[in-house]
């Protein structure tokens, strides 16, 4: 694991930030966090719980529950397991300065199939289609991604189930933190 994090150690210097530097091991392995982050843009950051990291894509535009909408979302290096409880102010001149809260959270189910066959979900990563069903407080049902051309460009596109809605915009009308109820504003 810890080469894992070697990117995104190397990004950070925690005697600057408070962002935590990692070492807590995994325990269920099936959790997702997303982040509200106000950096130099506003993103979400989707994080899988994967292989005993964080595995990690910034969404410009944040998640929708419409399955019509293709999200970008850039692969991040990963982050170790104690960022999905993170929240807080990155200092001016450190790498994603700016403000981050825990925007959702919860469990995700691997749904990856190939010719009716489950595929684990650390296979479906490397080969860069994965479906996951989503268990949050604010989001739930599944939801696809699939890498493009650049091995860091991939989709997230909303599977049409029972999670979605075409009128509902989370991203845009619930803007507190699943875990302390602050705003990205309260931490500015």
């Amino acid at each position: 694991m810890p080469r894992k994090l070697d990117e995104y150690r190397s990004k950070r210097d925690f005697s600057k930030t408070g962002e935590p530097s990692g070492g807590r091991k995994g325990d269920r392995g099936d959790r997702f966090v997303i982040q509200r982050h106000e950096a130099s843009r506003l993103h979400y950051d989707l994080r899988l719980e994967i292989d005993g990291v964080l595995v990690s894509w910034a969404v410009p535009k944040g998640p929708s529950l419409n399955p019509e909408d293709k999200r970008l979302a850039v692969r991040t290096e990963d982050h170790p397991l104690d960022y999905a409880e993170y929240e807080g102010r990155i200092p001016e001149g450190e790498y994603g300065a700016g403000t981050m809260i825990v925007w959702d959270a919860g469990t995700y189910e691997n749904l990856t199939e190939k010719r009716g066959k489950p595929v684990p979900i650390g296979d479906a990563l490397e080969h860069g289609h994965l479906v996951v069903r989503l268990d949050g407080e604010k989001l739930n049902g599944a939801f696809a991604l699939s890498r493009m051309g650049e091995d860091h460009d991939w989709l997230l596109v909303k599977v049409d189930d029972e999670g979605a809605d075409r009128r509902r915009k989370p991203a845009k009308t619930q803007l507190e933190s699943v875990l302390s109820g602050r705003t990205n504003k309260d931490l500015a």
